[in-house]
Formats: C-alpha cells, sequence, structure tokens
C-alpha cells in the first residue's frame, strides 16, 4: 500500500481517477497492441505516484478495457439520448391511444392524444418495461413488518416497487403513492451531479401516513436505459479514499453532489468525520445528499416514532448506501438510529473491503439492516472490478436469487467479476430459458405475471447479452414475490 502525501493538493486525501478524454484511438491500439505502462499511465491520474505505477505495470489491460467501453458510451450518447425520447415517447402514444390499432382509429377520427412530457400520465421506459405498481397484498404494511415472514417481505416488495417507480417522473409518483399506495407523498428532488454536471440524481421521500408516520421512505432513481452518463458512471473505476473509512466510488459520491473530479479538493470538504460544507447556498441546496439529509431530519423530528428505509435498484442502489455511509462519517447518530434498513437491488459496488468492514459493524449490530438483493446473471452488481488494484468489494448480506426464484444468503454471488469463462456457457443457457419461460409467465404465475412485448424483447437481446436482460426490475419484482426463501430477522 503507497504512503499518503500531506502535502498533496488534497491534503492527504488520496485518489486515482480513470480519464477517458486523456488519449485517442492510437493510445488504445497502441496499448493493446504493444502492451506497456506509458498507455496506460495516459489515461490515468492519481494523487500517489507509486499508486499510479503500480496500476500501468499490473492492471493496464483493465484500465484500457474501462477505456474503451466509456469511449464507446460516450460515441453513442447523443444517439442513446434520442433514441430514448423517441422510444419514450412512442410507448407512451400507443398506451395512451389504446394500442397501435387505437392510435390509427383516433387518428382518422382526429381524437389523437399526444404524450406530454413530465405529466401523469407519462410513463418511463422502465414502466413500460414493467406496468406494476400495486404493492404486495396486504391492507396495513406497516404493521405486518414484523409480526411475521409475510410483513418482511411485504416491506422487502414495498422497497423493489419503489425502486422501480423512482424511474418516473414527479407527478406520475406522487400519483401512484397518494391514489394507488394510500401513502403520503413528501417530495420529489432531481439533484445536482457533478459527474454528469447537470440535475440528474432523481430521489423521492414517502411516509406511511401525514401524521403519526411509522415509516418513512427514500427511493433513489437507478441507471436510466438510454442515459449513457449513467452507464459510464456504472464502469467508472475512478475512486476517492477516505482516512479510516475506506476507498469511496468518486462517481457515486458525484452524483449524491459530495465532490468534483475536475478539482479532487472539493471531496474532502464533504467526506471529513463530523464536517459539511461551510456554504449552504442554492447549488448545496440541490444536491442529492444535502436535500434529503435535510428533509429527513425535519421529518423524524416531527413523526416521534417513524424509522426510515432506503432503496435503489442498479446506480439508485449504489447511492441508497452511500447515503447512511456519508451519514455515519458526518455523525449523524440520532438519524442512524432511526435506520430501519437499506434494501438494493442490482447494485454496483461501491467501495473497498475497508470500506465495507466499516459499514457492517454500524449495520449488522444487533440485527442486519443492509441488504443487497442480486437476479442470477445480472452484470451490474459485477461491476466495477474486483481486483487487488481497484479493490472494489461488496459487503453486507447478499440474497441471491437463481433464475429459478430459488434465494440464498451469500458472501458473495457466484462469478464475481462477470468475464469469467466458467460461467459462460450457463450465462446463455440462462437467457434462453428466461426467454421460454417469459412467453408463459402469465399462464403459470397469474396475469400481473405475464410480461408485454417490451420485456420479450430484451429477453431476447439477453441472447447476445445476458448480463444486461438480467439487469431488468422485472426479474427483482418476481424474485421478490415468488422466491422461495426470503431475508428475516427484521422488526420494528
Amino acid at each position: 500500500m503507497a504512503t499518503e502525501f500531506d502535502d498533496s493538493p488534497t491534503g492527504g486525501f488520496r485518489y486515482l481517477i480513470v480519464r477517458p478524454e486523456n488519449g485517442g484511438i492510437a493510445d488504445l491500439v497502441r496499448g493493446l497492441v504493444r502492451g506497456g505502462e506509458a498507455t496506460a499511465v495516459k489515461f490515468v491520474e492519481s494523487s500517489d505516484e507509486d499508486l499510479l505505477g503500480a496500476v500501468a505495470v499490473d492492471h493496464r489491460w483493465v484500465i484500457l478495457v474501462s477505456v474503451i467501453a466509456c469511449k464507446i458510451i460516450a460515441v453513442f450518447g447523443k444517439p442513446m439520448e434520442w433514441t430514448g425520447c423517441l422510444v419514450e415517447f412512442l410507448l407512451n402514444l400507443f398506451s395512451q391511444n389504446g394500442s397501435l390499432l387505437g392510435l390509427l382509429y383516433n387518428l382518422l377520427h382526429g381524437k389523437v392524444v399526444i404524450p406530454q412530457r413530465g405529466s401523469e400520465t407519462f410513463i418511463s421506459t422502465i414502466g413500460h418495461l414493467d406496468g406494476r405498481i400495486d404493492l404486495y397484498k396486504r391492507d396495513d404494511l406497516v404493521k405486518e413488518v414484523g409480526d411475521s415472514a409475510s410483513g418482511e417481505q411485504a416491506l422487502m416488495d414495498l422497497c423493489i416497487i419503489a425502486a422501480k417507480l423512482a424511474y418516473e417522473n414527479a407527478n406520475v409518483i406522487r400519483n401512484i403513492v397518494v391514489h394507488h399506495w394510500k401513502m403520503h407523498f413528501v417530495d420529489f428532488y432531481n439533484g445536482w451531479n457533478d459527474f454528469q454536471k447537470q440535475c440528474s440524481t432523481q430521489v423521492f421521500i414517502l411516509c406511511d401516513k401525514p401524521k403519526d408516520a411509522n415509516l418513512i421512505l427514500i427511493s433513489f432513481r437507478g441507471t436510466e436505459p438510454f442515459d449513457a452518463d449513467d452507464w459510464s458512471t456504472d464502469f467508472d473505476y475512478s475512486w476517492y479514499e477516505i482516512p479510516k473509512l475506506g476507498k469511496v466510488h468518486m462517481g457515486f459520491l458525484e452524483a449524491l453532489g459530495l465532490g468534483d473530479r475536475a478539482n479532487a479538493a472539493t471531496f474532502q470538504a464533504h467526506l471529513q468525520v463530523n464536517a459539511g460544507p461551510a456554504s449552504t447556498g442554492r447549488m448545496l441546496e440541490r444536491t442529492a445528499y444535502y436535500a434529503v439529509r435535510n428533509k429527513l431530519k425535519s421529518l423524524l423530528m416531527e413523526h416521534k416514532k417513524a424509522k426510515f428505509i432506503v432503496t435503489g435498484h442498479s446506480l439508485g442502489g449504489a447511492l441508497a448506501i452511500l447515503f447512511p455511509t456519508v451519514l455515519l462519517l458526518h455523525e449523524e447518530k440520532e438519524v442512524m438510529q432511526r435506520l430501519l434498513g437499506v434494501y438494493t437491488f442490482g447494485q454496483p459496488r461501491v467501495g473497498n473491503q475497508q470500506l465495507g468492514k466499516f459499514m457492517e459493524a454500524q449495520l449488522d449490530h444487533p440485527i442486519p439492516k443492509y441488504f443487497r438483493v442480486v437476479y442470477c446473471n445480472d452484470l451490474v452488481p459485477r461491476l466495477p472490478y474486483d481486483d487487488n488494484t481497484f479493490l472494489y468489494k461488496h459487503f453486507g448480506v447478499c440474497l441471491y436469487y437463481d433464475s429459478w426464484y430459488i434465494g440464498q444468503k451469500v458472501d458473495e454471488e457466484p462469478n464475481r467479476n462477470y468475464f469469467g469463462s466458467r460461467y459462460l456457457i450457463t450465462e446463455y443457457l440462462n437467457a434462453v430459458w428466461e426467454l421460454m419461460r417469459s412467453l408463459t409467465m402469465g399462464y403459470m404465475q397469474g396475469p400481473e405475471y405475464k410480461e408485454g412485448w417490451l420485456s420479450i424483447f430484451l429477453r431476447v437481446i439477453g441472447l447476445a447479452l445476458p448480463g444486461v436482460s438480467a439487469h431488468s426490475p422485472t426479474n427483482y419484482v418476481n424474485s421478490v414475490r415468488l422466491g422461495k426463501e426470503y431475508i428475516s430477522g427484521m422488526s420494528f
């Protein structure tokens, strides 16, 4: 382990940043064909020269593959964005007019319904992929939790549906929370993301009831299917090391509004023990971490008996576990005493083993409070790469579901880095099985499990890219509802 430098620009804090923009195609070809340290170093920035050399010598292939992935994503960034806008518009155009035939009928009669983006009827691509919005069949969710295993399953179901709902706009979320779930919608935030340089970190908060609430839920939005920046964040290997806490994924910190890699020293202002920014300006209030933290503290003061839970799918899962991590760093002890749990679904790795040990010491006693759900061959939980230099490690209770929805608690999901040749054949066999099953789910399990054409189309894509189709929220909803085992041990 390289030593820390107190005279560094970050004041003793260490970091490693992968910068795909520092080289071109010729550099990548040179690195792939000839190898060599110089090519890898060109794409990496670090506070520590010894660390930089170790990365260049031992892990240049990982760096180059990461850079290639990010460059490919960047090339298709705008086309992906335009395609996403078009796909969402067409999906809503067809659904709001009753189908393609309905659209043609309305067109002939001059009654075409034009979708309005941001309205309570404009549904995201994820919402069209899996249209389930109703919760597990329990009249009083909070009363059930802790009384029986079915109550715990109801809470878990609330978390995955809320994680899926976070992909929608504020009006859709409010409508479903209030009218379908009969709960109290608190607020919706679109936080500033320093990595993307825009307000793109979406999160909403609800209470189970407006007065004397027992439960507060915070749900972070995950990776948008057509958002190149979101996918780049998942493939990014950059980290920032917090003394005594460990290494944390830099892109996820930026998504919470806790620093900017353009000036690595900015992380230090936010990531010190019992420290926060000196300023409370407008930009700060727009960041997801501070906006949600401030609202949560006021809600806990208002609802004296309430506990809170944090959830998210994909990128949202990473932000969901980092939120209480930073609360602990800032010594928000009274807030953390009222944490009921953190449920994440298809979450990427967020830090190293040191971070994991710190969080397990805080969240595993007296009962586990952090549950990481992984479905079968989902690619995202296997990112970023887990090796001796990058040191990304999962932690907490992993509830792993195979393609038969059989769940088991494991320390780590199988095939931890995904690209192992040992699992290649089974990945593709599972993809074929999942496609076949999707055609019969409605008959085998009931109408709520019937998959639409968009979900089936994603299964077809999975024949070529099994890890991508396995990441669909549909798999996680089915795992929670059909799983033969689920988590026990949580209580109010």
